[in-house]
């Protein structure tokens, strides 16, 4: 339908995304890092703590002065930062500006401005007027600097420059695969438009819910690989259609029907996997999964209609503009394959048809070109398939030993680009405060005598992680007191995490053994801690959920258990080994320096839950579509041999060329400053590489190899129905048999 009215189709996208970008910025929707964690104890102590101290956990932000030469005490520095504060008390939604605290040094000095709004209410407008009013001071010679939420939603990191890469190289590579610039930029232009509409729509939802200021960029990420993979499908698809002579608007049929049961499939198992993330108890990890869910969605939608207008329109026009030089002649390829494959309806796309040897299957579909030099590779692997199962798995297994000491973090200032103005507040006051002070613990003191929480404090000094502890402050109604707790390392030192835990299970106890009540730890620095152990806790569940659900769908999809078990058991050996990398990189420090990050940092706590649930997806898309080829093959001729030559070689071009597609569209991200983003674009970019490699190329033939006929076997299934179906009788009906009715398509 989609390709015989294309015009309608093409307006109505046009029409969506504009009308969504509108409604999206009219609705005020915003990107905020909240990172509430409900049911520890950290968010219980935030929540106790505004209960008895109204102003507590209101919006602020920081201020830092720093003097690089001289002190804070100059008359002309002085009456700077007193004109500085004036001005900000008669800025809009400002409640209270704190007096300054001056460092030890003399050198720095810093204050917090607070708000009456929610985070929701306010707007990059709010920094900007902070910023403004630092004019006076830098101008008397001091270094003003600025953290915290107000400032992060005003200094939101773009993705510009990293998509204009990403989509630079997707064209090279397309350009090489297709031979023709038409056909190369119409992925590309898919791509674009899901894009457009896809973040009107993350940020409609983002005035609904709070959506962390990462999440647009991770969504981009995945949309932009995944659109461009998935409009590569069908577009080979179409090609090779229409070089068989199909109309136009039949080969767009074929297309849709063929290739895209393939994307529907990749698409939904992506999109599934990252909603699961909602299930993981903490809001913004869910929130993260949700934009990214939406992005892949509409670009799914868009492969499945907009392209098929497009293809519609464009007909034979799609190989216009060729670069002969690229253009394949076909001459000798998809002969040397030794079981030449042909389509068949189980939704498994083929590779481009570029002037490729051409033949039709008993329907007419046109079979896709086969690789000569993947078929004698498969040959070769399955002749030394002991030693290439062997050796891959030991690689892969090396490469994923670093995983055993990964140590779970979450994000601050300190990870910050340098030139960023949070992270120079935050170097500001680590030099001249000292490092606890960028996230002190704060303690809430319930239900407790008098002298409780003094007695509290008295045994928190004599702790040697402690650098300070201030008098406990009493609330209005007796009932709660806080204690901060300044600790002598940085937030994400280890020395911390184990501070909060001793003060938990210890020193809290004990003080309060005699007065009673309870002593709640929290603070930012706290709550980064307790999420850390969150993931930690359900992280297995939520790998051993989503495994099962894909083993399952995989066994109903294949009816073959051993293949089902299989390619499980790849895709977790490639999201370890994205795992490995990332910990020896980012937490290690090998090769730092090539991704623009200063320091090493502790893996964050939601990294490992939303890599592992959009690996699985991509994994079991390339996975799926190789182990359909072989099945195909298998069920036709009985040989697994054979058959797992003949799939290898037909799938090579499109696999690789998805593939290279892909880790050059994450691998453009880590240009973005945001160190979060860095690490999901080293983490996908590498399982990426493993998966069309490693794996598909040597892990998955060889191991196939191995199992030979035991692989493809059903529970219930006779001898006699395997030698039917290989002779062409067709045996259970399963997918993939020869036999059978095709259902005519867009005809």
């Amino acid at each position: 339908m989609c390709a015989v009215r294309p015009w309608r189709t093409i307006g109505a996208w046009l029409v969506a995304a504009v009308a969504l970008l509108a409604v999206g910025q009219a609705a005020g929707g915003t990107f905020v890092n909240d990172f509430r964690v409900p049911g520890v104890e950290s968010q219980e102590a935030t929540d106790t703590a505004r209960d008895h101290f109204p102003a507590f956990g209101a919006v602020d932000s920081q201020i830092v002065w720093r003097a690089p030469d001289g002190t804070l005490d100059d008359p002309q520095r002085s009456a700077a930062v007193r004109r500085m504060l004036a001005d900000i008390e008669k800025q809009p939604d400002v409640s209270k500006v704190d007096q300054p605290l001056p460092s030890p040094n003399g050198k720095a000095a810093t204050t917090t401005v607070s708000y009456d709004q929610e985070l929701g209410d306010l707007d990059t407008s709010h920094y900007e007027r902070l910023d403004e009013a630092a004019e006076g001071a830098r101008a008397a010679g001091l270094d003003v600097e600025f953290r915290g939420m107000v400032i992060d939603l005003g200094t939101e990191p773009t993705t510009s420059a990293a998509e204009l890469v990403g989509v630079g190289a997707a064209l090279i590579v397309l350009i090489i695969a297709f031979g023709s610039l038409v056909a190369a930029g119409l992925p590309l232009v898919v791509a674009a438009i899901g894009i457009v509409a896809g973040t009107a729509l993350v940020l409609l939802v983002g005035a609904v819910i709070d959506i962390p200021t990462s999440a647009p960029i991770i969504a981009v990420m995945l949309g932009l690989g995944a659109g461009i993979d998935y409009a590569l499908f069908i577009l080979s698809r179409f090609r090779a259609q229409l070089a068989a002579g199909d109309a136009p608007a039949d080969a767009a049929g074929h297309a849709s029907a063929v290739a895209g049961h393939a994307v529907v499939f990749a698409g939904g198992t992506v999109v599934v996997a990252i909603l699961g993330l909602s299930f993981a108890g903490i809001p913004f990890v869910g929130a993260m999964g949700i934009a990214g869910a939406i992005t892949v969605g509409v670009m799914m939608v868009a492969a499945l209609t907009l392209l098929p207008a497009l293809l519609g329109l464009l007909g034979h026009r799609v190989n216009a503009l060729p670069l002969p030089k690229l253009r394949r002649t076909g001459r000798g390829r998809g002969k040397a394959a030794p079981a030449p494959r042909s389509a068949s309806d189980d939704g498994e796309p083929a590779g481009p048809a570029q002037g490729a040897d051409l033949t039709l299957d008993a329907h007419g579909v046109a079979a896709p070109p086969t690789d000569s030099r993947a078929a004698r590779w498969g040959d070769h692997v399955h002749r030394h398939r002991l030693v290439y199962a062997c050796g891959a798995t030991a690689v892969l297994i090396a490469l994923t030993a670093p995983l055993l000491s990964l140590r779970l973090g979450n994000p601050d200032d300190g990870i910050q680009p340098p030139d960023l103005t949070q992270r120079q507040a935050y170097d500001h006051i680590a030099d001249n405060f000292g490092p606890g002070w960028n996230a002190p613990l704060v303690i809430t003191v319930t239900d407790a005598e008098r002298g409780g929480a003094e007695a509290l404090a008295a045994e928190l000094k004599r702790d040697p992680e402690v650098a300070r502890v201030t008098e406990p402050e009493r609330s209005d109604d007796g009932a709660a007191s806080l204690v901060t707790v300044v600790p002598r390392h940085a937030p994400q030192d280890k020395e911390v995490s184990d501070l909060v835990h001793r003060i938990r299970d210890d020193l809290a106890p004990q003080a309060l053994a005699d007065s009673g009540g309870r002593a709640l730890v929290g603070g930012s620095t706290a709550l980064q801690i307790d999420m850390a152990d969150v993931v930690g806790e359900r992280l297995p569940w939520v790998v051993l959920a989503v495994v099962g659900a894909g083993t399952l769908l995989l066994v109903g999809m294949f009816r073959a258990p051993v293949v089902a078990l299989k390619a499980a058991v790849m895709t977790l050996l490639s999201i370890g080994v994205s795992f490995g990398v990332i910990t020896a990189m980012f937490q290690w420090g090998w090769g730092l320096d090539l991704v623009g990050v200063d320091k090493t940092v502790p893996i964050m706590s939601a990294v490992p839950m939303l890599l592992f649930a959009v690996l699985f997806g991509l994994s079991m898309d390339y996975e799926v579509f190789l182990l359909s080829a072989i099945r195909e093959s298998y069920e036709k001729t009985g040989d697994p041999r054979r058959a797992v030559i003949a799939g290898l070689s037909s799938t090579a071009g499109v696999i690789t060329a998805a593939a290279v597609i892909m880790a050059c569209v994450f691998l453009s991200f880590v240009s973005v400053p945001e160190t979060l983003i860095k690490i999901i674009g080293i983490g996908l970019a590498t399982a990426v590489v493993i998966d069309a490699t490693l794996i598909r190329m040597v892990l998955v033939p060889a191991v196939m190899g191995l199992l030979g006929d035991a692989a493809w076997w059903r529970p219930g299934r006779r001898k006699e129905d395997a030698a039917a179906v290989a002779s062409g009788g067709g045996g259970d009906g399963g997918p993939g048999a020869s036999g059978g009715e095709r259902a005519p398509v867009g005809r």
